[in-house]
């Protein structure tokens, strides 16, 4: 028997609604709408859960840093013929890369939220 049931994850940001709308578009997940300034929660299928919190004074983590260390990154699937697209699209809401495939020799490319947390891009067959 488990000890808990898991919940959600929680990325600490200056702008929950912002940062939600931008993983909501990412994932096509729903915002809830009963989000107040200091927290906001998206919603996928199955009940997967995201959820953002206000942080006065929040310091992005740094990519490569041990200074700043990223503590957390998130890992998105999307299928390898629809990469260079899904890039396209997550540059647009706001995400910045900062590390490539090395031209497909990794599975994976390396971005930055709109708040400055590392997530990937990860290509499936």
């Amino acid at each position: 028997m488990a000890i808990a049931e898991f919940q959600t994850v929680v990325l600490d940001c200056p702008d929950p609604r912002r940062l939600a709308e931008f993983y909501a578009e990412v994932l096509g997940w729903t915002v809830d709408p009963d989000g107040t300034k200091d927290w906001v929660d998206i919603e996928g299928p199955g009940g997967g859960r995201l959820s953002f919190q206000e942080s006065p004074g929040f310091i992005p983590p740094q990519w490569p840093s041990v200074e700043h260390a990223q503590q957390l990154h998130l890992d998105l699937d999307v299928p390898r013929e629809r990469l260079d697209e899904a890039e396209k699209e997550v540059i647009e809401l706001g995400a910045r890369l900062i590390q490539g495939d090395d031209g497909g020799k990794r599975g994976f490319r390396v971005y930055l939220d709109p708040a400055g947390h590392p997530f990937c891009l990860c290509a499936c067959d």
